[in-house]
């Protein structure tokens, strides 16, 4: 079997400030995006996801993306060769990060390079497939509207996850009505427009949380009005509680 330029993973390793913005690109490898601090929100043409420290995305090769950071960020970029990623999804998703795959990033970001003509690197580069394809799921997506009213007031709610100000407000701002956004959203992300409000403040919570945020902090800063509100909101949505998006 021939590998590409002759490796079967390449990493990368930066740190980037607060609000640094690599800008729209894509990749002919598919790419393991992972961070050791801060968070990055990953953007595509249809969808937003977040990456905080204890999860990763997997980007298919060919994907055009831009990935903004949230605080000082810390990436860890692995490329994985056309062939071995056959055995990968075709579109991004977001996957737990358990301490046994963290470990593995780390260690073939200090080899650099996994080779094929060595048996040891060769083992490593499926033990990482096979953990990626092990890996838990994370709904932490936000699919975008195409329609540039509805993507105005995403563009808004995302930036403002705790702004209370009522949706028909919003809406004047981003240039329509209330109605016609409500009609918008299922049609163009298979969700109502309360419910991507919802996901999206629940989402962004992430990243306090990610910061070292108490459970109560992420709360009100997200828009709920009390803890209990957020949790229960949080498990619905996720699965499970607030406290496994803490870094320990």
């Amino acid at each position: 079997m021939s590998y590409g330029d002759g490796y079967l993973v390449r990493s990368a390793a930066a740190t980037y400030p607060e609000g640094y913005r690599l800008h729209r690109h894509d990749h002919p490898w598919g790419q393991l995006a992972f961070c050791n601090t801060g968070v990055m929100r990953v953007v595509s043409d249809a969808a937003a996801w977040l990456s905080p420290p204890t999860r990763a995305i997997w980007l298919p090769a060919g994907v055009a993306h831009e990935i903004v950071m949230k605080g000082e960020v810390a990436t860890r970029f692995l490329y994985v060769c056309p062939e071995l990623a056959e055995a990968l999804t075709t579109t991004p998703e977001v996957i737990e990060v358990a301490p046994l795959l963290r470990e593995l990033i780390l260690h073939i970001l200090r080899i650099r390079m996994l080779h094929p003509d060595k048996p040891e690197q060769d083992r490593l580069a499926r033990l990482l497939i096979d953990l990626v394809v092990q890996a838990r799921r994370v709904d932490l997506v936000l699919p975008l509207p195409s329609d540039r009213r509805a993507l105005a007031l995403a563009e808004q709610l995302q930036d403002e996850p705790s702004n209370s100000a009522g949706l028909g407000d919003l809406a004047r701002r981003a240039g329509a009505s209330l109605r016609t956004l409500q009609r918008l959203f299922p049609a163009e992300t298979g969700l109502t427009l309360e419910a991507w409000r919802q996901k999206a403040r629940l989402i962004w919570s992430i990243t306090r949380l990610s910061a070292g945020a108490s459970v109560s902090t992420a709360a009100f800063d997200a828009g709920y009005e009390s803890p209990s509100a957020f949790i229960a909101a949080f498990k619905r949505q996720f699965g499970v509680t607030p406290g496994r998006f803490q870094l320990q």
